[in-house]
């Protein structure tokens, strides 16, 4: 499987080079292919790579810089996807001196790929002004460039630098949420739930109350509504679970069978037997891990069984559960727990030990 920091292939560089070299005569594309496959190229992650490409850009175009910009929106356009957000990048590093220029250029190389890393520099630095330009960009007709005004100011964006500011206080943030909240674009709405998710982290309740007052307007909405609350859900928060109609529910667990010990690297086998007596219309059936952390501590991660309805009578669950290493998460020898959740509430939990 490709890794992503391979997305910059030989031919890749040589085509950037080439592209370049028809639209400004100077520019010495051997000497610029060689800089970018440096002797430290290889130990370079993704992200160091853009920056990489980035920085030599900047070298190669010596020129004052709205010109290199005009340059780069210009075969931007036969460039996409993650791969070439080192123009992005470029702006980022090299045009916070440029706020309007800056604006024009992201908003140009958003649209093929997305500039919601590099207009967080902006934020950091101009956070009234370039909020501002958000706003504006939010009423844009095209998709993407509304998207950007959501997706750059997310609190917790992932790989991307914090906004310490809207983590505390996000009420900027939802000033841009508003203008974008009844968008028709499934994918600005996906960015305005992803956005309400990252701020429920640090402040559940203005989420909440957003919830509450939005819930039941329109499709649209409810989508926005419920994938932001994701994070809420899986707490198990009773009163966002009450909000999309998760009930307190009477239901018996019977036959809980969990392995009692396996390795790292295996699969956790577990299967139980749900009965109620009554038809369920709205029931949000999960499983709960405590995993041992190394320090002795336990950290809990919660993932889907079943989200509906249930009818009346047995149900059976049968499921496994990988403990093979991730980059994501180390799994440890030890004591470890699973428990079974319905509508929030935790119904039973077995210890099982990794050995």
């Amino acid at each position: 499987m490709q890794k992503l920091k391979d997305l910059y292939t030989k031919e890749y560089i040589e085509k950037l080079a080439f592209d370049i070299g028809k639209l400004y005569q100077p520019f010495d594309q051997r000497s610029f292919k060689d800089t970018i496959f440096d002797p430290l190229w290889k130990s370079l992650e993704l992200k160091q790579r853009m920056r990489h490409i980035a920085t030599t850009l900047h070298i190669f175009l010596p020129l004052p810089y709205p010109k290199q910009l005009e340059i780069l929106k210009t075969i931007s356009q036969n460039y996409r996807s993650l791969e070439s957000m080192f123009f992005q990048d470029f702006v980022g590093v090299y045009g916070l001196k440029n706020f309007e220029e800056s604006m024009n250029a992201l908003a140009v190389f958003t649209i093929d790929s997305s500039s919601e890393f590099a207009i967080r520099e902006f934020i950091l630095r101009y956070e009234e002004q370039t909020m501002e330009q958000m706003k504006l960009w939010a009423k844009n007709p095209n998709e993407h460039i509304r998207r950007l005004s959501s997706e750059g100011c997310r609190p917790r964006l992932p790989w991307a630098i914090a906004l310490p500011s809207f983590k505390k206080d996000p009420s900027k943030v939802f000033e841009i949420i508003e203008l974008l909240k009844n968008d028709s674009s499934k994918y600005v709405q996906k960015s305005v739930a992803n956005n309400l998710n990252d701020i429920s982290k640090d402040h559940p309740k203005l989420v909440i109350e957003f919830v509450r007052a939005n819930l039941g307007i329109s499709k649209s909405l409810d989508f926005i509504c419920k994938h932001g609350s994701r994070t809420l859900l899986k707490k198990g928060e009773i009163e966002v679970l009450k909000l999309f109609g998760f009930e307190t529910v009477d239901c018996i667990i019977n036959n809980f069978i969990v392995d009692e010990s396996i390795s790292i690297g295996d699969n956790l086998f577990f299967s139980f037997e749900l009965k109620t007596d009554t038809k369920i219309e709205k029931i949000r059936i999960e499983y709960m891990i405590e995993y041992l952390k190394s320090n002795g501590k336990y950290s809990k991660k919660i993932f889907m069984l079943h989200q509906n309805k249930l009818e009346r009578g047995i149900k059976i669950f049968a499921k496994k559960q990988s403990f093979q290493d991730m980059t994501t998460r180390k799994h440890y020898v030890g004591k470890h727990f699973i428990s079974i959740v319905v509508n929030g509430e935790i119904k039973i939990t077995k210890e099982f030990f990794v050995i």
